[in-house]
């Protein structure tokens, strides 16, 4: 038996405002969304973390982007088991089903899940290895990433880097699926890797051919 219960008095009012302004001046773009179905142009996942608002930071309306949120913005390897995927899912649907022209991972700073990844690959937080803890077993997805930055001097510069690194395996992961491999040789889509640093609200993207993240 479900225990859910009736939702709290003050999001009632904060969607009552809603329908009575931004609904009700655009009443008709929300029943041609309705009507005709989403066509967003790009995809994009990102973290779960409540800081990171991606269709605020791009000005994007309903309609424009097809998100994917989860644990430090990570996509797991191509892995047709048979069991459930989330994130496999989503980028299956995004990719064969909507067709979208551009797929972006992006990451951010302070993030959560990565520094309880560092935490738990240099030995701080045992709790994450059990394996019981889901959030550990999902940030085994980057313990490559650790690898590569755990010699880097100064523990926060690791997890900065570590940061970054979460996109570039999300990457790496995205070109393991066979059908979005084929789109982005053939040119009809592109990957794209960024991270947004929420305090001085920049932006950097990945360029391939530096190795590196520039900022915008």
């Amino acid at each position: 038996m479900h225990r859910a219960k009736p939702l709290p008095s003050l999001l009632v009012q904060r969607y009552h405002g809603w329908k009575a302004t931004t609904y009700t001046e655009n009443k008709s773009w929300y029943k041609r969304l309705a009507d005709e179905g989403q066509r967003p142009k790009t995809m994009i996942i990102s973290c779960c973390d409540s800081r990171v608002h991606v269709t605020s930071l791009f000005g994007a309306d309903q309609g424009e982007f097809f998100i994917h949120r989860n644990i430090a913005n990570l996509v797991p390897p191509y892995e047709p088991d048979g069991n459930q995927h989330g994130t496999s899912a989503a980028v299956e649907y995004a990719v064969t089903a909507l067709k979208v022209a551009h797929l972006i991972v992006m990451g951010h700073s302070s993030c959560g899940g990565v520094a309880g990844c560092h935490a738990m690959c240099s030995g701080q937080a045992p709790e994450l290895d059990e394996k019981s803890s889901f959030v550990g077993r999902w940030m085994d997805l980057l313990r490559p990433g650790y690898e590569r930055v755990k010699d880097i001097e100064g523990e926060q510069a690791q997890r900065d880097a570590l940061e970054r690194q979460a996109v570039l395996i999300s990457l790496e992961n995205l070109m393991t699926f066979p059908f979005l491999r084929d789109r982005v040789e053939s040119g009809d889509l592109s990957v794209h890797g960024l991270w947004h640093d929420i305090g001085n609200g920049t932006l950097e993207q990945y360029l391939p051919s530096e190795d590196s993240f520039a900022a915008i």
